[in-house]
């Protein structure tokens, strides 16, 4: 699954982008409540990246969402990336929890004409064939976004076995017309459905692209509007040697970050 949170924040209406503005520098009483509401979506799943998570600042009275999420939703394994760090005031990342522990993670900073987005390249399994998941949240600028999707076509190269899931910013026909992003043999799961706005969905922002040895069983955005965003979920087939190596991992190097 992927789901861009907005830290906490339910969004119901455009003009909730300049009432509700304030909920991102100051605390405020239903925060905790919405994560609550998050955390029963994602315990369903297995492998969950999170974009727009704060890592423990003064607007979510210093609660580190991840480890909130992790820990309600029970989840074993998480890791947290601060992507802009104010200090006191906001510490904005993303993050991936799963059930399996990763043998490998490596935290990469994506190019951009702005500093404050990066990838988390996390392993499962054993080195013989391991499962690589690589979550992102991409600019809205598409120049910048295009520098990163070369980016990651160049890390992803690297990568036999490839979950690449997050908050792209763009369609899924932009994608899929990447050249790089071909060049490196991935498709987008096709859910069939947008992601954006969570209210009245009519782009389709959040994806999931996959290497052609991960089957999709299942694709579907879910309708669970507690952001501005809503979640999107893909049931894989592994094939038999993957699932054999998830279940006698160990760590293992990573590819570099490109």
């Amino acid at each position: 699954m992927t789901y861009n949170i907005q830290v906490g924040i339910d969004t119901g209406r455009y003009r909730q982008y300049l009432t509700r503005g304030w909920r991102h520098v100051l605390p405020f009483g239903g925060r905790q409540e919405n994560l609550d509401q998050i955390a029963t979506v994602l315990r369903d799943h297995d492998i969950v990246a999170l974009q727009e998570i704060d890592a423990g600042s003064y607007r979510g009275a210093f609660l580190n969402q991840a480890q909130y999420l992790a820990e309600r939703a029970g989840f074993p394994n998480w890791h947290l990336q601060v992507n802009r760090n104010y200090g006191a005031l906001a510490r904005h990342g993303i993050a991936v929890l799963s059930r399996l522990p990763p043998t490998g993670i490596r935290e990469c900073r994506l190019p951009g004409f702005l500093p404050g987005r990066g990838a988390l390249l996390l392993s499962f399994g054993s080195d013989a064939r391991p499962l690589h998941v690589l979550a992102v949240h991409l600019s809205l600028g598409q120049r910048s976004r295009q520098r990163q999707l070369r980016y990651l076509a160049r890390l992803s190269a690297h990568c036999k076995d490839l979950i690449l899931l997050g908050d792209m910013n763009c369609p899924a026909w932009h994608l899929q017309r990447h050249s790089s992003l071909i060049n490196a043999g991935l498709h987008v799961a096709d859910t069939e459905g947008h992601s954006y706005p969570s209210w009245r969905p009519r782009r389709n922002l959040d994806h999931v692209l996959l290497s052609p040895s991960l089957k999709v069983r299942h694709a579907r955005v879910l309708d669970h509007p507690m952001s501005d965003h809503l979640p999107v979920a893909v049931e894989l087939d592994l094939p038999p040697a993957l699932a054999a190596s998830l279940a006698h991992g160990r760590t293992m190097t990573l590819p570099a970050c490109a």
